[in-house]
């Protein structure tokens, strides 16, 4: 067991409502996507209410705005969950039901182990991002953190070659 785990916040809005017919695909794929996050090495913890994922947790008053959260033992671990999984194939459609970002849509940080954030706290990180860039307090995988307490500078995982970006 490592001194610290990594938390993680990622939101979207949707383009439909969740029983339209266009978003169909997505909301189809998302028990076998956790599923496969759960299995995954490193994984921890995810958000998820009594239907099994976390779509109907209402964060906003937009229906169609959705949060996801999970916890990992390392940062790599969560990488290699997000772009070297299968994991990337739903990513690479995300344009095909998501709205672009026009904020920062993830966020990263540092928790004790045993340590399960609620989502206004990744709400919390996510505009602290957008206030302030990377920091220890909310970083991303181009610069990531050292956990506290750990010297060194923000490193870049490079997620470039396997991010399908919303340019």
């Amino acid at each position: 067991m490592t001194d610290w785990h990594v938390a993680q916040i990622n939101v979207a809005t949707a383009l439909f409502p969740f029983d339209d017919p266009r978003i169909a695909e997505f909301m189809g794929l998302l028990d076998a996507v956790n599923a496969l996050a759960e299995q995954s090495p490193g994984f921890v913890w995810r958000l998820k209410s009594d239907s099994g994922n976390a779509t109907d947790i209402r964060m906003t008053e937009d229906p169609s705005f959705i949060v996801n959260m999970s916890v990992w033992n390392s940062v790599e671990a969560l990488f290699d969950f997000v772009y070297k999984s299968s994991h990337r194939l739903v990513m690479a459609k995300r344009r095909q039901w998501f709205e672009p970002p026009v904020r920062s849509y993830q966020a990263l940080w540092w928790v004790v182990p045993g340590v399960f954030p609620a989502p206004q706290e990744g709400l919390d990180r996510l505009r602290h991002l957008d206030a302030h860039g990377p920091t220890a307090q909310a970083f991303t995988f181009k610069r990531k953190f050292p956990p506290p307490g750990a010297v060194g500078a923000p490193e870049d995982l490079r997620p470039d070659p396997y991010c399908v970006g919303w340019e």
